[in-house]
């Protein structure tokens, strides 16, 4: 009988930065986060993403996006659709879930992320999102 070889699939150094990357957001004290980014990190949200604006380092990172989406969202998160190797950058393409605190709205929007790896680590981060569909979940008085 003649055995079929099974097709093996290699990941890059980059994509798995990000794999990692991505696993350390729901840690507590985000230490595989810290250690997975440069320390001059450059994160780049839509202006118009709420909360949306330009954060530089990890401690500015942790309290403008993740600590500033947990105040807003309950269960905000991104669902993975792809991760495309892209040499010195790696693209997400997915979307973000979740429902707004005060009003209860859920959303469902989609987003692409780009992260720019340098010496084996996160430098930068641009985040393009369906802000529309997030700015829909708020309570009208936001809007």
């Amino acid at each position: 009988m003649n055995s079929i070889p099974t097709p093996t699939t290699s990941v890059s150094p980059g994509v798995a930065l990000i794999n990692r990357l991505y696993q350390s957001f729901g840690e507590e004290g985000y230490h595989t986060f810290r250690k997975l980014c440069a320390p001059d990190i450059e994160w780049v949200q839509n202006v118009g993403f709420p909360g949306g604006a330009t954060y530089h380092g990890v401690d500015a990172i942790i309290e403008g996006v993740f600590n500033g989406n947990a105040r807003r969202w309950e269960g905000f998160g991104v669902e993975i659709g792809e991760i495309l190797d892209a040499g010195c950058s790696v693209i997400v393409i997915g979307h973000y879930h979740g429902s707004h605190r005060d009003s209860g709205r859920s959303f469902r929007a989609s987003v692409a992320h780009v992260y720019d790896i340098r010496e084996g680590l996160v430098s930068r981060f641009r985040m393009f999102a369906d802000t529309k569909t997030l700015w829909d979940s708020l309570p009208a008085t936001s809007a």
